[in-house]
């Protein structure tokens, strides 16, 4: 090799020293975080509530509150998803009369901030929420007063079978529990469908749900709306509401003994929120007035049964009422009704608590015509 072939070699081989070198000494650039907008949109939460809003959360609920009318329902369909309790700072009054659920099975119940029925805003907000929920019926008398505050308010209604379905669903994405939430609906939907085709092609008897109220002194019995869960109740257990024509929307109509007399209903089933059911029924069969109805005459006047709450109402236990009542309205297509059995799986299924639990807790509270 020529000299001057070997000095091209020997500059070539410094220059790539050199640069091996200064690559060295680059410092490495770590990689570019992502922009706040990516890490926001990462764990931001957008809901669709029963008043048809769409509800942004920048990130998961950590300090929740219940609160408004008809909180024990909002309660314990809650509840339903077991990683959500120790997110519920503070929430309404849960009991009906003297039971409360949510404080049985909540063992940090005693830690929650307790309001009042008619707490207010300023009340809400000093628990330092990053949500509260209740039904849409509050929406103008309360949420919109703590919507101004800033905190935000999402609305559930829990009142009909289709309503159900659509606020488990928010639920489930509120708390990042979509498939606790389609395990909730499906058990549901399973059940009525088995009840829906058991008396699919069987005759409805005329069916009267009245409504007890004796807490004004004066005793009332009133009829529900067409669209509320006690009539849908009567349709899917295969009976005809014979107070269709009575009472089509807004609310309880109170009805005279007259109309109920009137309507000669095939079963009469007695409501009563806050007093025991069987009580009330004994009394009215003892009246010379209801004794001249047939339903009584032929023992078909019922007492709605219930545990700690009425089965008769849109709490999560409206499953045990319906499946109790197809069971009187056609006992021939549910001759191997076991109610105790269905009260263990619905506990057992929305709770996880065991048949010992359901033993111990529940079965003391029965009320009503539960066989």
């Amino acid at each position: 090799m020529s000299v001057a072939s070997l000095s091209f070699v020997r500059r070539a081989i410094v220059l790539g020293l050199v640069l091996l070198l200064m690559s060295a000494c680059v410092p490495v650039q770590p990689p570019a975080s992502p922009p706040p907008q990516a890490a926001s949109a990462a764990t931001e939460i957008v809901v669709t509530d029963a008043l048809g809003r769409s509800v942004t959360l920048p990130q998961p609920p950590e300090r929740v509150v219940l609160t408004g009318r008809g909180l024990f329902m909002i309660a314990n369909a809650i509840y339903a998803f077991p990683e959500v309790s120790d997110r519920i700072v503070g929430m309404g009054q849960t009991n009906q009369g003297s039971a409360n659920f949510i404080q049985l099975i909540d063992p940090d119940y005693a830690q929650k901030a307790t309001l009042e029925r008619d707490a207010g805003a300023e009340q809400i907000a000093a628990l330092q929420p990053d949500l509260v929920i209740m039904k849409s019926t509050m929406a103008e008398s309360l949420g919109a007063p703590i919507e101004a505050l800033g905190i935000p308010v999402v609305y559930v209604d829990l009142e009909t079978p289709e309503q159900y379905w659509q606020d488990m669903a928010v639920l489930g994405q509120l708390f990042q529990s979509e498939t606790r939430a389609a395990e909730i609906v499906a058990y549901y939907q399973a059940k009525i469908q088995q009840i829906e085709t058991a008396v699919a092609d069987a005759a409805r008897p005329r069916t009267l749900v009245l409504y007890y109220n004796d807490r004004d002194g004066a005793v009332a019995f009133n009829v529900p709306p067409l669209n509320w869960m006690q009539t849908t109740m009567v349709e899917i257990a295969g009976g005809e509401p014979v107070w269709a024509d009575a009472n089509p929307g807004g609310g309880w109509t109170q009805v005279t003994l007259e109309q109920i007399a009137a309507w000669d209903a095939d079963q009469i089933h007695i409501i009563s929120y806050f007093r025991n059911p069987s009580e009330v029924v004994a009394e009215l069969k003892a009246d010379p007035n209801w004794q001249a109805l047939r339903a009584v005459q032929e023992d078909a006047l019922y007492a709605f049964p219930g545990d700690l709450y009425i089965w008769a109402q849109p709490d999560v236990r409206w499953l045990l009422g319906v499946t109790w009542l197809a069971g009187k309205l056609h006992p021939d297509r549910f001759p191997d009704l076991d109610m105790l059995a269905e009260v263990e799986s619905f506990y057992s299924t929305l709770y996880g608590l065991d048949a010992a639990f359901v033993e111990a807790n529940i079965v003391p509270t029965f009320q009503g015509d539960i066989p």
